[in-house]
């Protein structure tokens, strides 16, 4: 296949219609960045929505630069992500008692003394709201129909017909070439890809809140502690407070406050971003099981919350789905409904995006006579990679919840999230033109998807897939114990 190179531009016009009709079921990130790719590869795009709106409320994620490198195909959104981005944060870090550990570098500067490359940072984190708002004055623009109140209750193909589809809550049918699943976590396409993957309970919960900074107007010396940085204070500065078992973090912004604490589980969570709680129920239990208390700022801040703001988010774990295609290939789940990941892996929204844009590249590559090879191809690209990113939050989770402060003091990178070059430097736009032909072949042969060895590796260097499972994964990290396998996943 024909190669691109990573500073072209190719906006919508830049591909002959594929005739590719694609039906994309959620408007979540995955969903979004499908149905703008899918359009820019020439393929037709119908959406459903389950709400009767798009929800642009939250806090903050991490996106990866491999996730945002096809912003180079869209200038008007490029433009505005540089807008919203927090291109010139600080970053600085506590104990959970409070006692400062390391002091504010910019994010740049920490990137330079691990070794990295400042100007091209392995991703930023972004606020929810803005991030949604930006896809949808795309979406917008390119005209895409979004079907709101489309609740999809099961999924379906007819390989005869050489179509699949969905069926909704009100007995309405839509149908297309190819279905995108893009639901998220319990997606009722997982029964025809490959079977439901059961919700285990972590014991794990993650009290969020996203609110205006002028309610830290009440209490002036706290707002003093958790101003901006820079020399005029108007640069934002995330602060993270590790302790044993938990972590905290307090992103401050203009504008915006945004503040997150993982803790155990008090029985006041659900697995759902509208649940709310108040103050008193995060003060009751947050010293709970704690020797040292934690500190008592981050106890001021949460008095300040406005009401129904705090969000109760338990944490559910889910091994891996054994299968993301239909037996026809003619459906195919992306983003969470195909990988959920732990909070601290930062991957989550990464390697949602990575699934739009390697899919659409995908059946833009195969046409229209040959969708299901398509599917097929991609869901090879995208199952060893994301299966290893999921590892990651369990190495992650292990340096946050576990931190060894004696060699923090000596190298600052180990209080800090892993973000390896095996994942950000990753192009899936340009892997799938470079390697399509290869891993489709492969495919053909019935070679293995752990043993293609003619497909350069989109994960960890000299790594052998190895199946694993939630439960070992999890006792490795409260034994401090994680063990990646093989290769290199630095």
């Amino acid at each position: 296949m024909g190669s691109i190179l990573e500073s072209d531009c190719n906006p919508v016009g830049s591909y002959p219609p594929s005739g590719i009709d694609v039906l994309i079921v959620g408007t979540g990130l995955a969903g979004l960045t499908a149905s703008i790719e899918c359009v820019r590869k020439g393929h037709n795009v119908r959406v459903l929505e389950r709400h009767d709106d798009i929800n642009t409320a939250g806090d903050m994620y991490f996106m990866g630069h491999s996730a945002t490198k096809f912003f180079r195909h869209w200038p008007q959104l490029q433009r505005e992500y540089e807008l919203i981005s927090m291109n010139n944060a600080w970053i600085e870090t506590f104990k959970h008692s409070g006692e400062h550990m390391i002091t504010p570098l910019k994010v740049s500067d920490r990137l330079r003394q691990a070794g990295m490359d400042p100007n091209t940072p392995p991703g930023a984190f972004q606020m929810r709201p803005l991030i949604y708002r930006m896809y949808l004055n795309e979406v917008q623009r390119q005209g895409i129909k979004i079907q709101f109140g489309q609740k999809v209750v099961d999924y379906y193909e007819d390989q005869e017909r050489q179509k699949a589809g969905v069926v909704t809550d009100k007995g309405d049918r839509f149908e297309a070439d190819v279905v995108i699943a893009a639901d998220g976590v319990g997606s009722k396409c997982q029964k025809l890809v490959g079977g439901q993957v059961r919700a285990m309970s972590s014991g794990r919960a993650m009290w969020r809140a996203a609110f205006p900074t002028h309610h830290l107007d009440k209490n002036p010396e706290l707002k003093e502690f958790l101003k901006m940085a820079g020399r005029n204070n108007n640069e934002p500065m995330i602060r993270t407070w590790l302790g044993p078992g938990m972590y905290a973090m307090v992103l401050i912004r203009k504008e915006t406050c945004v503040w997150l604490m993982n803790h155990d589980v008090t029985g006041s969570e659900e697995e759902n971003w509208n649940h709310t709680v108040g103050a008193d129920d995060v003060l009751n239990n947050m010293d709970k099981g704690l020797d040292t208390p934690w500190d008592p700022r981050i106890k001021e801040l949460v008095k300040l919350i406005p009401d129904n703001t705090i969000v109760n988010f338990e944490l559910f774990w889910r091994n891996p789905q054994p299968s993301w295609t239909s037996p026809g290939d003619r459906v195919v789940l992306i983003g969470d409904a195909a990988h959920s990941f732990l909070p601290a892996s930062g991957n989550g929204a990464t390697q949602a995006i990575e699934d739009a844009v390697s899919l659409a590249t995908c059946l833009q590559i195969a046409g229209k006579n040959n969708v299901p090879e398509a599917v097929r191809t991609h869901a090879r690209f995208r199952y060893i990679r994301c299966s290893c990113a999921q590892k990651m939050g369990f190495a992650n989770a292990e340096l946050l919840q576990h931190t060894n402060w004696e060699k923090v003091k000596l190298n600052p990178k180990l209080a800090q999230p892993k973000l390896p070059s095996w994942i950000w430097k990753h192009d899936p736009e340009q892997y799938a033109y470079d390697n399509y032909d290869k891993m489709a072949d492969a495919i053909r042969q019935g070679i293995p998807f752990d043993q293609v060895d003619t497909v350069p590796p989109n994960y960890p260097p000299g790594y052998k897939y190895e199946p694993w499972n939630i439960e070992d994964m999890q006792r490795e990290v409260e034994k401090a114990t994680v063990n990646m396998g093989s290769g290199n996943w630095d």
